[in-house]
């Protein structure tokens, strides 16, 4: 209940900011909004599968392939610099449903760079986004979950973190990384893992299927605050 506290009173704040932004500034910056996610009415406890780092040109399509079968919809933080060549791998994610959110252009700590630099780290990454899709990204996943309070870019910036991590960038190893997650996962839960591995994808989709037996729904991480 914390941590859902918590990721509302962020959202609470950036909304405001926009409104502000919106209302003094509407000729200058196009409307930030990866639109309004539906309400989800289920009575099924709920998660959210989250990845970093991609998109990478194999694995993630393979990954989305899984997700398609299965009817789950993840949340994919991408890093700028692996965007090129791989747009339409983006489009197709946007196409699909899944949340696009920002993990700035070179997996950089944020907390180490002036604000400048810092911005335009999200910056970039959220402008190539957008000539994709034709969305800003609203949530952004500092890299090493190292986010500079206060950071305050043109485009206002929604900090996302997570709840369980199996290491799976450490650990190739399928079946370990699945039952870290499994066993210690619980209802409301943001699960961090990558989308660069092809450990990492066989182990989301085995995830996937044992915890949607147990009874869970997978949903975004924007509507995961909604529920």
């Amino acid at each position: 209940m914390a941590k859902k506290l918590g990721y509302l009173l962020y959202a609470c704040t950036g909304v405001f900011l926009l409104l502000g932004l919106l209302w003094g500034q509407r000729t200058i910056h196009p409307v930030v909004s990866s639109g309004n996610p539906p309400r989800l009415k289920t009575e099924r406890p709920v998660l959210a599968l989250t990845f970093d780092d991609g998109p990478h040109s194999l694995y993630t399509p393979q990954l989305l392939d899984g997700l398609k079968r299965r009817n789950v919809k993840a949340s994919f933080f991408l890093m700028g610099k692996n965007i090129e060549g791989n747009e339409a791998i983006v489009k197709r994610m946007h196409e699909e449903g899944h949340l696009i959110g920002n993990h700035t252009f070179d997996h950089v700590r944020l907390n180490k760079l002036s604000e400048s630099e810092a911005c335009s780290q999200i910056t970039k990454t959220s402008n190539v986004i957008y000539k994709i899709t034709g969305q800003y990204p609203t949530f952004v996943r500092p890299p090493f979950g190292e986010w500079r309070p206060g950071l305050d870019c043109a485009i206002t910036m929604l900090p996302v973190f997570w709840d369980v991590d199996p290491l799976d960038w450490n650990n190739h190893n399928t079946e370990q990384v699945v039952q870290k997650v499994v066993s210690s996962v619980q209802e409301g839960d943001i699960i961090l893992l990558h989308d660069s591995y092809d450990s990492s994808v066989k182990a989301a989709l085995e995830i996937v299927d044992i915890l949607t037996k147990q009874g869970y729904a997978f949903v975004t991480v924007d509507q995961l605050l909604l529920l």
